[in-house]
């Protein structure tokens, strides 16, 4: 059963921190280029940052840039995003993404960064 199952989020204060994981199941993990997603209340869905297969490309969306860091480890079959300086405009719904042929979506885990 292909699966993705992310944890880690939480409440944070603004200029925080948070690591989410996200386990990876039913699939070959290291052949798939993983991406994070997030989506706020009443806003699009917004694509946060990508990792290669090996993780020696990372990608991000310019509103994390510098703040946030993606990284997988291919032998736990998981991939993490670390969020730094978190704002108020980070809260969302976290999600990991891939495509296998399909896309395939965790649940997601929800972000809020409030004081």
């Amino acid at each position: 059963q292909v699966q993705l199952v992310e944890s880690g989020g939480g409440l944070v204060q603004p200029g925080g921190s948070l690591r989410l994981s996200c386990a990876a199941s039913g699939f070959t993990f290291s052949n798939s280029w993983m991406n994070w997603f997030r989506q706020a209340p009443g806003k699009a869905r917004e694509w946060v940052a990508g990792i290669s297969t090996s993780g020696g490309t990372t990608t991000y969306a310019d509103s994390v840039k510098g703040r946030f860091t993606i990284s997988r480890d291919n032998v736990k079959n998981m991939v993490f995003l670390q969020m730094n300086s978190l704002k108020s405009d980070d809260t969302a719904m976290y999600y990991c993404t891939t495509n296998i042929g399909r896309e395939v979506w965790g649940q997601g885990t929800q972000v809020t960064v409030s004081s």
